[in-house]
């Protein structure tokens, strides 16, 4: 039995043994449409060709020619991609080039590059001149190490995939062939679980009624079966016994994965193709013995192959700020470098007359006979290369290795959020997913959630309630015995089937439903059911059971919704058992009935419903339509039975406003005259290559109208488990929660208030306009009414944020976009809640912009579907929901999980702690790099500004690489300033992040004027204590370069929270590392100062001088920490406390940590 699924059906009317158009004569004469393809049109999305290009052809150089089996003709006049495939970046010849060239992107690299090319100049060369290319180099080499193991593995999985094989028609016989030799106007076989390697039109497959079901997972993550389906006039042809020709007129390469537009030409005849004619590479044969088709699209311009790039890259909002800080420590390195060569300048002019034989500076060369100067270029230029030199001396101001920190900081948060426990999802088998390393510290800092409602804070999982049928509402008790029975089910070759899903049932509707007869009541039930059963895009699959007596149907679909009608339908006795490409089969109260399937229009976003045409056996035909109330009760018509229009309108919103999801149902039938006018014009669409979505729709429009109210349906999709909980925690850390979904007005105030995100106390202001002027009125008035109702809640001293707007998509349109935006984004931010009903996909982005567009407060948005993708990355973050609509959201998303919840522990668990460690690691860079240059300005400042060094080259060098480099890493990854157990318990505690607590321009200049006091304290200590000993320059570098790796790291060590094995040997083991390289280095005879660190150690000055910086240094740091903690102590400070000493329940006389709002 073949169980088909209408999806995009053949588009031509044609009956199998002629292979002829039917005319409406043969259609009066007949009711065998059995093998009559379906009409589709208004394919799901947004389309926005407009009808006036609807009925241009495509001219051949708009298009691209396949000729079928003949790629040398195919590709003689234009030849078009290979199907080999190249997802690496680099090849050996262009790896080096290409990769410093991305590199370099990075202003940094290219100022310690200048910095290096600098330093191998003579006149300015300070350091050695492989000393001054290692940190540059390092990170260079490191970058590239990475990048080129990562291209390694793509080219390895591009050389599998290329080397694939496949069956291609060679000389009228199939023979294997690698992927990477598929040529365009190839023809290909394809057997069952085998995959697709290019893009290709189908021609024929195993089923008699060319369907063929394709797993698309590869391409958009969905599990899903669809079904796509062989033209009639190429499916009976047998590649290895019939000629195949043709001619293939289609549109050029691009991105869209849901359409395709293309002509065939095939024996004189013009047949039109649309999506479900084609199979993309990637996807999986599935349920179907084997598939044959003609590549139209190879390698590199296959669709999966043009949409092998990420979501758009997003920037970290810590790292913008900090490339503020970054700026300020250029203009104090210029400052430095102009001070250092000002005063070489007037020491320069103050000892011009002594510079011939001055020590150390000798202007003369009297080694030979004839006196010469050194290169001596006179005080201008002397004073222009003091400058450069400073430059080169002072570069560690700014911190390269910061880069290479945060991306391995980054990575290590990455993988404890991956591998916590609390954000895995059992009922998915899911873990969290970290789809962009750059932005984590930006879960520390939101302001705004915007949510999906269906499938993201609801399961998405549907379970039909209850119906309205012909203005009778059936909203009982439901009853348990008829589920218990096992439900409906009917005898097939001595074998049960049943549906796979029980369904509770209404036990009047039960029963009217089976006593069908020719009453005016029986008929409207019976319409009702055949329109829940048959007006669908499911594809019912027979499965095995436990019971070997005993097969479940599976009803599959792209819907959720439609799979709880139809799992209701076959409950109440209308079980849908076949689907082919031209009829269906539902077996009613057990007697089988075929339905031809004459034509489909399917759901899309801008009609809001679909249609079905059906040949009824006794050569009736009628229109079915299903969909949303707002949309349908326009094309009904209501002169047939006003009173039951108005009950069904009753019932939807009692239904509404429990939170139940509703659909109406309408039918008419068709007159031959009609359906003809249908035919016709749906022929004129199909063809049309340019414009044919717009068009299609139009005819759709045209068909559904004058409608019989049949009646409505009720679903009621769940809220996820911890829902409510989440959202009350999400307001108590003061982020504003808002929610955006295509739902009626009605059901989305239920789920708002089963959600907690609206309650008994707030005050409602909905906003429903059909106008622009009307829209304007009202948002002047909700401002007025919203201004009242803070003053009264503030002047109380009750929560301010009591407000609650209400706006639905419609007057959306006429605000975004406008000069009200304004007039919304003031009300709206005003507002503690705000819920947008029956908005669309770009409306969602729309609201998302209107926030991140006018504040500088972070946003998030979360949501499951496709419709959720342009909120998604238009947001600051953007977070996926592993869900039941697929995984387009997932996979345009920042981050991905598989539960609402689990936002919770991700914002105010990882959020704050990443946002903490990026904060305090960049500040922690800053000051270390800082102090080393400093103590380096002060011993310019007291050798004539000649710019030399007492610190050895190498030391300079290891400074950041080895010396401070790791502890600073290791705390970024693992330290807790609070434990998770109270982030979780006192959510108030994430404002911290939103208050930039943690990293601000006023934090950045506290450091550095501690930095500019420890700095002062290193150099100073030791030459006060050496004043007027005969100590070398190497010996007093030594103490130095000791003295300032003991400071940052002790200074480290006081803000760790939370010790670890790891931090203990990360900041202990670089001092004893530092000691090392140090000892290392002055043992080198070539070196300077050799000898140095021994000579220097043996004495007990060095150790009180090193002992007395430690102290002096740190002393003010020390102060202020203890008067902040205990005088003017923070949200953190206090909680650290109250978990120290486990009385947090007595900080406050309250019982309660006292937070700020």
């Amino acid at each position: 039995m073949s169980n088909l699924h209408p999806q995009q059906r053949p588009d031509t009317f044609q009956n199998s043994s002629s292979q002829r158009s039917i005319s409406s004569n043969s259609w009066r004469a007949s009711v065998d449409f059995g093998s009559k393809g379906v009409r589709h049109g208004s394919r799901s999305g947004n389309d926005s060709e407009g009808f006036s290009m609807s009925r241009r052809e495509i001219n051949d150089d708009d298009a691209r020619l396949v000729y079928v089996n003949d790629p040398l003709k195919t590709n003689e006049m234009f030849e078009f991609a290979g199907n080999s495939i190249r997802t690496g970046k680099y090849s050996v010849i262009t790896f080096l080039p290409r990769n410093l060239f991305e590199q370099f992107h990075r202003v940094a690299y290219m100022y310690f590059l200048i910095i290096a090319v600098l330093n191998q100049l003579p006149q300015l060369a300070v350091f050695g001149r492989g000393a001054s290319i290692l940190p540059l180099a390092s990170v260079l080499f490191v970058t590239a190490v990475k990048d080129a193991y990562e291209d390694w593995r793509r080219h390895k999985s591009d050389k599998i995939e290329n080397n694939r094989m496949a069956s291609v028609l060679v000389n009228d016989r199939f023979e294997l062939k690698k992927w990477k030799d598929i040529q365009v106007g190839e023809v290909v076989k394809i057997s069952a679980d085998e995959t697709i390697p290019c893009d290709i039109v189908l021609l024929s497959t195993s089923d008699p009624t060319g369907v063929a079901y394709v797993q698309t997972i590869n391409l958009d993550g969905e599990s899903n079966l669809k079904t796509r389906y062989a033209k009639q006039e190429t499916l009976s042809r047998i590649p290895e016994k019939d000629i195949i020709s043709g001619l293939i007129k289609c549109e050029k390469p691009n991105r869209n994965i849901y359409g395709f537009q293309a002509n065939m030409e095939i024996d004189g005849k013009r047949v039109s193709l649309g999506p479900s004619n084609i199979i993309l590479r990637g996807c999986v044969i599935k349920n179907t013995d084997w598939a044959v088709g003609v590549a139209v699209y190879a390698g590199r311009e296959t669709k999966a192959m043009l949409n092998n790039s990420g979501a758009p890259s997003k920037r970290s909002r810590l790292e913008t700020h900090m490339n503020q800080e970054i700026m300020l420590l250029s203009f104090f390195l210029v400052t430095l470098c102009v001070v250092v060569s000002a005063c070489a300048g007037v020491w320069l002019r103050r000892h011009q007359d002594e510079l011939d034989l001055m020590p150390f500076y000798r202007r003369k060369d009297y080694s030979e006979g004839k006196v010469e100067n050194y290169n001596y270029y006179g005080l201008g230029m002397e004073i222009f290369f003091s400058f450069l030199m400073s430059v080169i001396v002072f570069q560690i101001m700014i911190p390269i290795s910061l880069y290479i920190s945060m991306e391995l900081v980054r990575v290590g948060q990455a993988y404890f959020m991956i591998r916590d426990d609390r954000m895995f999802d059992a009922s998915s088998n899911t873990r969290f997913q970290c789809r962009a390393l750059n932005i984590n510290e930006d879960l520390g800092q939101i302001k705004y959630v915007f949510s999906d409602k269906t499938g993201t804070l609801t399961e998405n999982k549907m379970e039909f309630q209850f119906a309205s049928i012909a203005g009778v509402d059936y909203s009982g008790e439901k009853t348990e015995v008829y589920v218990e029975q096992g439900g409906y089910n009917i005898q097939v070759d001595g074998q049960v089937w049943r549906p796979k899903v029980k369904v509770q049932v209404d036990p009047k509707l039960l029963q009217l439903s089976k006593t069908l007869n020719d009453t005016k009541s029986s008929k409207e039930i019976y319409d009702f059911f055949l329109a829940l059963a048959a007006c669908n895009t499911i594809v019912p699959i027979v499965v095995n059971s436990s019971n070997p007596n005993e097969k479940l149907i599976d009803y599959q679909g792209e819907s959720p919704d439609e799979q709880a009608l139809v799992y209701a339908a076959a409950a109440y006795g209308f079980m849908l058992i076949e689907r082919t490409s031209g009829h269906i089969v539902i077996d009613i109260q057990g007697e089988r009935q075929r339905f031809n399937v004459l034509g489909m229009h399917e759901f899309d976003s801008d009609r809001k419903r679909m249609s079905v045409i059906l040949g009824y056996p006794d050569s009736t035909v009628k229109v079915f339509v299903k969909g949303a109330d707002t949309s349908m009760f326009k094309i009904i018509d209501e002169s047939l039975n006003l009173d039951v229009v108005r009950a069904t309108e009753a019932h939807l919103h009692s239904y509404s406003s429990v939170g139940l999801r509703t659909l109406v149902v309408g039918m008419r039938a068709l007159s031959v005259s009609e359906f003809d006018t249908w035919q016709t014009s749906y022929e004129i669409a199909s063809t049309a290559l340019m414009g044919r979505a717009g068009l299609l729709r139009k005819v759709a429009i045209n068909l559904e109208n004058n409608l019989t109210l049949l009646g409505a349906s009720a679903i009621e999709d769940r809220l996820q488990k911890g829902v409510p909980e989440a959202i009350e925690s999400l307001r108590k850390a003061n982020m504003k929660v808002w929610v955006l979904t295509g739902d009626k007005q009605e059901t989305a105030i239920s789920i708002g208030y089963s959600s907690r995100l609206l309650t008994s106390k707030m005050s409602q202001i909905v906003i429903n306009n059909n106008s622009k002027m009307s829209c304007k009125k009202s948002l002047e008035d909700a401002l007025i009414t919203c201004k009242k109702l803070i003053d009264v809640t503030s002047a109380t001293d009750d929560d301010a944020s009591s407000v609650a707007l209400i706006i639905d998509g419609t007057s959306l349109v006429y605000i975004l976009d406008t000069e009200l935006e304004e007039q919304l984004f003031e009300l709206a931010s005003k507002c503690a809640v705000v819920l947008c009903c029956r908005v669309a996909p770009l409306q969602k982005a729309g609201i998302v912009a209107l926030i991140k567009n006018r504040t500088d407060d972070m946003t998030l948005a979360i949501g499951d579907g496709a419709n959720d993708v342009s909120m998604i990355q238009m947001a600051d973050v953007g977070v996926g929901i592993s869900g039941q609509e697929g995984r387009q959201a997932v996979m345009a998303s920042d981050f991905a999980m598989g539960q609402f919840r689990f936002l919770v522990p991700l914002l105010l668990v990882h959020g704050h702690w990443n946002y903490q460690r990026m904060a305090y690691m960049i500040l922690y860079n800053f000051y270390r790099n800082a102090l080393f240059v400093l103590v380096l300005f002060w011993y310019v400042l007291y050798t004539g500004f000649t710019l030399t060094t007492a610190i050895t080259e190498w030391s300079s060098v290891l400074y950041s690489i080895i010396y401070t480099a790791v502890p600073t890493i290791v705390i970024g990854i693992l330290d807790k300033d609070l434990s998770r157990k109270s982030l979780m318990a006192y959510p108030q505690l994430y404002g911290s992040g939103q208050r930039k607590e943690s990293y601000n321009l006023k934090l950045f200049w506290v450091t550095m004027v501690d930095t500019l006091w420890q700095s002062v304290v290193a150099f100073f200590i030791p030459v006060l204590a050496y004043w007027k000993s005969d100590i070398d320059s190497s010996s007093l570098g030594d103490l130095w370069t000791l003295a300032v790796v003991f400071m940052v790291n002790i200074h480290l060590a006081m803000d760790v929270i939370r010790w670890t094995w790891l931090s203990h040997a990360s900041i202990w083991g670089s001092i004893i590392a530092t000691c090392i390289c140090v000892i290392i280095i002055d043992a080198i005879p070539v070196l300077p100062g050799y000898w140095a660190i021994f000579i220097l150690g043996s004495s007990g000055l060095f150790w009180i001088c090193l002992f007395g910086i430690l102290v002096a240094s740190m002393i003010p740091r020390f102060v202020v920490k203890m008067f902040m903690q205990h005088c003017k102590p923070c949200d953190i400070q206090i909680a650290r406390e109250a978990e120290k000493f486990r009385n947090s329940m007595e900080v406050t006389r309250s019982g309660e940590i006292e937070m700020h709002r």
